[in-house]
């Protein structure tokens, strides 16, 4: 299994020969927040195989990112959310809810509860979901979300790598996310092989990066030291926007997570 943090919460997944895509972000800019960190190269995420968003907020769910894409890969989305993608060039889109189960190329894709706001204006709109992914491997994408009781429920099935965010594109995350010390209490419900945080150091509001850079490179660094003394055990690989990872059965940390890693 290989593993690619594109930036923020898009994660190229290559699992049992099958490309996944999590909330494809692959432009510069959204609203007023830009991409802080190199561009995307745009070849290395065409003729993905599937592509899994997993709630409505603009920078997960990014209408011209999804443009990008070509070759009409199909989609999994929220419940309720098939008419903010309609039209943009994707294959077949389907909608799942917590507890809902797709087989697709060979994977068992579950649609996880996530506490965080629905919707895309005003707190309306379709439920976000994280995902749990299962072929040879499981993996487990948060999207948004903060603490909630059932992830020692997702833990105890087993989970080999758990994508988690440890912070977001501002100065502040308030309700419905996960900072650095919550992320790393997670883990000690989720008892995941390998984390890896996403959700960090991508976008930044315009002219904000002088005056608090630090929040560019510090969450995944406190998460990391925080997971080393809440959840001994679960290796933690600190990847930078760009940088891969492979993971197998009993793998090394490649050198990127070398250079990252707790």
């Amino acid at each position: 299994m290989r593993l690619t943090y594109v930036g923020h919460s898009t994660v190229l997944l290559e699992l049992d020969g099958v490309r996944v895509l999590t909330d494809p972000l692959l432009r510069g800019r959204f609203l007023h927040v830009e991409r802080r960190v190199s561009p995307v190269d745009l070849d290395s995420v065409k003729d993905v195989d599937l592509v899994l968003i997993s709630h409505a907020h603009h920078d997960h769910l990014d209408r011209p990112s999804l443009r990008m894409l070509g070759h009409r890969p199909p989609a999994i989305v929220p419940r309720g959310a098939r008419s903010l993608v309609d039209g943009l060039g994707l294959g077949p889109v389907e909608e799942l809810e917590a507890g809902d189960e797709l087989h697709r190329r060979g994977l068992h894709i579950t649609g996880t509860h996530a506490d965080h706001r629905p919707g895309r204006l005003l707190h309306r709109g379709p439920a976000p979901v994280g995902f749990m992914v299962a072929g040879t491997s499981r993996v487990y994408f948060a999207g948004d979300t903060d603490l909630f009781g059932g992830m020692r429920d997702l833990g105890s099935a087993g989970v080999d790598v758990a994508l988690l965010p440890v912070w977001g594109w501002g100065p502040q995350i308030g309700r419905g996310h996960l900072d650095p010390r919550k992320a790393a209490e997670a883990l000690s419900m989720l008892r995941p092989r390998v984390a890896i945080p996403i959700h960090w150091g991508t976008f930044y509001p315009l002219g904000l990066r002088r005056f608090r850079p630090h929040l560019l490179t510090e969450p995944p660094l406190v998460f990391a030291r925080e997971a080393a003394r809440t959840a001994a055990g679960v290796e933690v690989r600190v990847l930078a926007p760009g940088e891969s990872t492979t993971i197998g059965p009993s793998s090394e940390p490649d050198d990127a997570a070398l250079r990252h890693s707790n």
